[in-house]
């Protein structure tokens, strides 16, 4: 899956294989520190950042909780079907 902004895929894709080797050879053998990727994925956190001011999202919409909330999807009411 390619990330938000298209010149953030190379950061995205070196953090991907990071973590995927973090998690194979050291987190799947008791290890939980993973400060091995950490450096690559602020890098790339702060091109993803980046990107979405570009395309003008907010970090407040995707962060928000709506599950729960008046903003979590509800079917329509009122409309029933025959």
């Amino acid at each position: 899956m390619n990330s938000i902004g298209a010149n953030c895929n190379e950061l995205k894709k070196s953090y991907d294989e990071c973590f995927n080797a973090w998690f194979a050879e050291k987190f799947l053998k008791g290890s939980t520190d993973e400060s091995q990727c950490e450096p690559l994925f602020k890098v790339y956190k702060q091109c993803v950042k980046t990107a979405m001011k570009e395309q003008q999202i907010e970090i407040g919409e995707i962060e928000a909780d709506h599950l729960g909330s008046e903003k979590e999807y509800k079917p329509p009411t009122g409309s029933s079907s025959s």
